[in-house]
């Protein structure tokens, strides 16, 4: 008697459908009787970097006028380490203001979402993105995301170069080998117009790496260097740490399991830093990372997406078992990698001692160590728009006309302008003010270390605010921590609008988490979690649930008080609030 299939969740049963992730796209996107597409089309149109969302905030009125939703699609650029070139952000712009909503996102990933593209203008969008070198395939879907890389370009000794440089290298290596993308958004094989003359294939290519039904869910990579972990190294699902011996990258310490998104109502769904698994050589990387893609493609769960990430697989089997499976798949992966068998030691060595010690998110103005220098500008939750006297787009749209030439995103939503010359300080200076964009020196600390997600109103899984109610929450921070004399102080604080995590909350200081909204006033009600660190290398802890957001200064106020009085010297407001614990922190509140 054969054993039963394995149980498989809806989406699974959908991509193994796909024929490589062709599905009826195309046929779909065709259609201009309808604004949107079909469920098991969205599933696929993940992988081609865009999400069908729709407007909340019209969702009351149209359906008092009898009208459906409002659909638009977010679109979202994979950017290996946030590279960008001038052109290519001033054709993000153009895109923005003539397909999609007129603004731009930098998202927590170093890359760019356009958003408000109604379907009429989808294949416009992706196609035009693909015509400036970009590209959207893989930014998002059950496959290795846009792979992450400190982005400062500090030339002094060739470290961070080299790290871009891997980057695009496992950009490459990991990306899907199906021809579906190139198909539907770049041209027709045959005709090069847009609508397709040939049908898709019957079977689809061969990915040694992704197999036929792909990941069981998104796979995240990022790179950091010990001494600045500026892109949260130990959030990823593969987190790889450089070590170095003077100017010399000696090696990687592999860190396997991070992941930010959970479900509180289900017991066993967690959010999660990564653990060290092993130390390999530059040379070892891609069949390293291979091997792990393959273990987590083979065994991670595929009936349950709430737990098919690679940290619950991790959790369940141990560590230690992991790590055999991994050496287990060694052979294979060299195979793939086109490199010899036994490339890699059996059994892997454990890690380097080496671990993250600074965090550095590189505002302001640095010489680059190449005679050029580059200015770390701060963009209030990634947002890039006109807004009455802040006039961000037409600043950076000049900027990038005359005087910029390249520029890098980074993990916190900001934007590194590069290679300027000396005397160029002055002139961009002035045009910044002339257009009301402040820098980093204009800005309090704890509005240069937060940063949230979009939520409402695109997000289908907000339950609260973040993006557009952050500024003034920490305008109410800023005024506590003026009148306390604790103006000065580095803290992160991260809203999310739902419990997924994209604005990475669980290892910040400050967490705030959206759980829920007044049913009458629709005010969000928080989770506040706090006690991680500057650093990225600390879980927080709840604090309070269910705090309303008109009280989530109110509710912070003994904290901070009791770490004015009570801090050692140096102890930041995340290490005392872990040191002290939040049961007593709780207890500061029957003390008032």
């Amino acid at each position: 008697m054969s054993e039963p299939e394995p149980k498989k969740s809806k989406v699974e049963v959908i991509k193994e459908a796909s024929c490589g992730l062709r599905g009826s796209i195309a046929d779909e996107l065709a259609d201009a009787a309808t604004d949107h597409v079909a469920d098991a089309t969205t599933k696929l149109l993940k992988f081609h970097g865009t999400y069908q969302q729709d407007d909340r905030d019209l969702r009351t009125p149209r359906r008092k006028e009898g009208l459906g939703k409002a659909y638009s699609f977010m679109v979202r650029n994979r950017i290996p380490g946030g590279k960008i070139t001038a052109a290519q952000f001033l054709g993000e712009l153009d895109i923005a203001d003539e397909l999609g909503n007129g603004t731009i996102r930098i998202t927590t990933r170093q890359s760019i979402q356009l958003h408000g593209v109604v379907k009429a203008n989808l294949w416009s969008t992706i196609h035009r993105i693909n015509e400036i070198k970009l590209s959207t395939q893989s930014a998002c879907g059950d496959v290795t995301r846009n792979v992450c890389c400190c982005p400062a370009p500090l030339r002094h000794n060739g470290l961070r170069d080299r790290l871009q440089e891997i980057a695009d290298e496992i950009a490459v290596h990991v990306r899907p080998k199906t021809q579906a993308y190139h198909e539907i958004w770049i041209k027709d094989p045959q005709s090069g117009e847009r609508q397709q003359v040939v049908g898709p294939p019957d079977e689809p290519e061969p990915d040694p790496i992704y197999g036929k039904a792909y990941l069981p869910r998104k796979f995240k990579i990022g790179l950091a260097l010990s001494d600045d972990n500026c892109i949260d190294v130990y959030d990823n699902d593969l987190g790889l740490l450089g070590v170095t011996n003077g100017d010399e990258l000696v090696g990687f310490n592999v860190l396997v399991g991070g992941g930010m998104g959970t479900t509180p109502s289900k017991k066993n769904c967690f959010p999660a830093l990564a653990h060290r698994l092993t130390f390999v050589t530059p040379d070892q990387l891609l069949p390293i990372i291979t091997a792990i893609i393959l273990v987590q493609r083979d065994f991670g769960n595929r009936a349950d997406r709430s737990q098919a990430r690679m940290k619950y697989l991790i959790h369940n089997l141990g560590l230690a078992a992991f790590k055999a499976k991994v050496e287990s798949y060694l052979s294979t992966a060299e195979s793939i990698c086109g490199v010899p068998d036994g490339s890699l030691p059996r059994p892997l060595p454990a890690p380097d001692p080496a671990d993250v010690t600074r965090h550095d998110d590189h505002m302001g103005w640095h010489a680059q160590g190449d005679g050029k220098f580059f200015l770390g500008l701060p963009i209030e939750n990634g947002r890039v728009k006109d807004d009455g006297p802040l006039q961000l787009k037409t600043a950076l749209r000049k900027l990038f006309t005359d005087h910029v030439s390249n520029a890098r995103l980074t993990a916190q939503q900001n934007i590194l302008l590069c290679d300027l010359e000396e005397d160029q300080r002055d002139t961009i200076q002035q045009l910044l003010a002339e257009h009301g964009v402040v820098t980093v020196d204009q800005i309090s600390n704890a509005r240069r270390f937060s940063f949230a997600c979009p939520a409402l109103p695109t997000c289908g899984l907000a339950i609260t605010e973040s993006e557009r109610v952050l500024p003034t929450v920490i305008g109410a921070v800023e005024a506590e921590l003026s009148s306390l004399g604790l103006a000065d102080e580095q803290f992160t604080i991260r809203m999310t609008g739902c419990p997924n995590g994209c604005a990475r909350p669980y290892n910040a200081d400050i967490g705030l988490v959206g759980r829920s909204a007044d049913g009458k006033t629709g005010e969000g009600r928080y989770t506040v979690f706090i006690g991680g660190n500057l650093l990225g290398t600390r879980m927080n802890k709840v604090f309070k649930d269910q705090v309303p957001m008109s009280r989530i200064v109110d509710e912070l106020r003994p904290v901070l008080v009791h770490f004015k009085q009570h801090r050692t010297a140096g102890e930041s407001l995340g290490d005392f609030c872990n040191r002290v614990g939040v049961e007593a922190l709780l207890q500061l509140d029957q003390e008032t």
